[in-house]
């Protein structure tokens, strides 16, 4: 029993080290892609060519006073950012990186990614309710409701996933796309779900509940210091952990493109996850923030629709050619 129990410590501290490193740097990727893109020089001054940036940024963020509002409910307040955090960690425990290396290999993998998931949204709520700021408290509704909107686009989507594979483990999904990826035969699906994986992560042009615009930075507006971070952190992990499950169920996950296997199967993996975060910083550069109107209209009115129109032609595809998984 104490065996397990110290594997499976090992197998978690082995995953959030790199992980947080990953976020780490993921925002200095995100700062100098996007000033490539708008022509500015990005960070250049702390370590050779800013690449000690992100160390300095956490160093300042940790040694910061941790300012609590007066009329804040501050137990409330203190676990927000840490139950962000966290529900953004425990979602890569079903993850394969490759065959067999995973730490939950679960058959209900995919439900229990969308569960994690929607849990975020509580964080978010807390944070915005317990800071007793009006702006939080519309930048925390908001992401509510936008969470809402696209999760249900994103689980019919990944059902379509699913019903093809005959499964929700994601190793299967996985190991089902052996000889054709699943994004040619569904492509607008995939495309879907990246569209839903950015309303899901607050990310542009879906970032309404930070718009600064109007809400001087929505839900996290009253925090400082490691309560900051920790959304900050929650939220890029996040953002990683979209592009890996987009990757496992369109991408092949680990699978060399046309069989080439002159790589291992973590670096093929860790590329196609690096494919997707790219796209979403270079959304973020290229795209005008969404009125929330038209984003709700867009989620309601165009996304649920058609989620479901492509999940019963599938289903009628499927049937109809005899082609259902045992």
């Amino acid at each position: 029993m104490w065996l397990n129990l110290l594997t499976t410590f090992l197998n978690i501290i082995d995953l959030v080290i790199p992980l947080l490193i990953s976020v780490a740097y993921f925002t200095l990727a995100e700062r100098k892609i996007m000033a490539g893109i708008q022509r500015r020089r990005g960070p250049n001054v702390i370590g050779y060519m800013g690449l000690l940036q992100p160390l300095a940024d956490g160093l300042k963020l940790f040694v910061k006073e941790t300012v609590l509002p007066t009329n804040a409910n501050i137990v409330l307040f203190v676990l927000a950012p840490l139950c962000t955090f966290i529900l953004s960690l425990i979602s890569w425990a079903v993850i394969p990186f490759s065959f067999g290396n995973v730490i939950a290999d679960t058959q209900l993998g995919g439900l229990y990614f969308l569960a994690v998931s929607s849990l975020g949204v509580y964080g978010v709520l807390i944070s915005g309710w317990s800071s007793n700021s009006k702006y939080a408290f519309l930048g925390a509704l908001r992401s509510a409701a936008q969470m809402v909107s696209y999760e249900i686009s994103m689980g019919i989507s990944l059902i379509n996933v699913c019903l093809c594979v005959g499964s929700l483990n994601l190793t299967e999904i996985v190991v089902a796309q052996l000889d054709i990826w699943l994004i040619f035969p569904l492509l607008p699906v995939s495309i879907m779900f990246f569209i839903g994986c950015l309303a899901e992560t607050n990310r542009h042009p879906f970032d309404l509940p930070e718009a600064e615009a109007e809400l001087v930075s929505g839900y996290n507006v009253e925090y400082s210091a490691m309560g900051f971070a920790l959304f900050f952190l929650g939220e890029y992990a996040n953002m990683l952990v979209m592009g890996a499950l987009t990757s496992i169920c369109f991408l092949g996950g680990w699978l060399s493109p046309l069989g080439i296997g002159i790589l291992p199967d973590g670096i093929w993996f860790g590329l196609k996850i690096s494919f997707f975060v790219i796209l979403f910083i270079v959304m973020r550069a290229i795209l005008p923030r969404y009125r929330y109107d038209q984003l709700m209209k867009l989620g309601w009115k165009c996304f649920l629709p058609l989620a479901l129109a492509l999940f019963f032609m599938s289903q009628g595809i499927l049937i109809s050619f005899d082609w259902l998984p045992n």
